[in-house]
């Protein structure tokens, strides 16, 4: 892939990205006035380029991906008013090609030890999310157990979005039925901290919209915090998988978790190894 083809498809991906955040606040939110019925959801290009301080026109080339440098004050107005978070907000500025701030660097969920850490653990597979149950990094082992997390687009590399949204994460998901209930419900235990921030609840809104089983149990308030502890896999090379689960949360008070896969029974862990052998 040359370096002009990679630029404009990095330059089509944050149009993208930049047109999904705007959707999701609504003028309420910034506190403008609704007047009339709208077309589309959210807000309007205009108005966040008058919440960022920036010109119409710039903003709107830069939504449909026009080739167009972006300073980082002007990348810092939009994350600000797009009310981005820290994973977000350092997703905007690789998409934009842009550096990230110190203050951004020293906050990164997957510093350079806990990437070698994940790669070193292979051919266990290992998963790191946050609250929200966004997949915020992995390794090789884990996509090959999931089904190619490369390929999914940033906005739905979410754990909870692709069990419940994606048809081959269920097949592959031996105990579907039973877990399901149970992450749903951890995942209501988890928003009492963020009942308001506009993610969490766009989110809810878009699994109400697509998830008939989200959209029946999510009105029964069940909560859970305990973790599921063992889950079985099959495979379409390997066939069934077993592992247990060893959760670590990256610092104290920390909503980041790393999840490590162990093989859970003799044939798992000797199935393992060929993959990354």
């Amino acid at each position: 892939m040359t370096a002009a083809v990679e630029s404009e498809l990095r330059r089509q991906e944050l149009a993208r990205f930049l047109r999904s955040r705007r959707e999701r606040i609504t003028p309420e939110q910034v506190g403008l006035p609704l007047m009339g019925r709208r077309r589309t959801p959210g807000l309007r290009r205009e108005e966040v380029a008058q919440l960022a301080g920036v010109g119409v026109t710039w903003y709107t080339w830069l939504e449909q991906g026009r080739d167009i440098n972006a300073s980082e004050q002007v990348l810092q107005a939009i994350a600000r008013t797009l009310r981005l978070d820290p994973h977000e907000h350092t997703h905007l500025f690789r998409l934009a090609g842009a550096p990230e701030p110190d203050g951004e660097k020293d906050c990164q969920v997957l510093s350079p030890q806990l990437e070698l850490m994940l790669k070193k653990l292979e051919p266990y597979p290992v998963a790191v999310r946050n609250a929200r149950c966004d997949l915020l990094g992995y390794n090789r082992a884990y996509s090959w157990l999931m089904g190619d997390v490369d390929a999914i687009p940033f906005e739905d590399r979410n754990t909870l979005v692709q069990c419940l949204l994606n048809p081959e994460w269920r097949k592959r998901m031996l105990d579907w039925d039973t877990n399901i209930p149970r992450v749903i419900a951890s995942f209501r235990a988890a928003m009492a901290e963020h009942v308001a921030e506009p993610a969490w609840k766009q989110l809810v809104k878009r699994l109400k919209a697509e998830s008939p089983l989200f959209a029946e149990l999510w009105p029964h308030h069940d909560v859970n915090s305990e973790p599921i502890r063992t889950k079985r896999y099959l495979h379409p090379d390997a066939g069934l998988l077993c592992f247990n689960f060893t959760y670590l949360y990256y610092g104290r008070r920390s909503e980041i978790t790393v999840s490590t896969y162990t093989p859970a029974d003799e044939e798992t862990a000797a199935k393992l190894p060929l993959v990354f052998g």
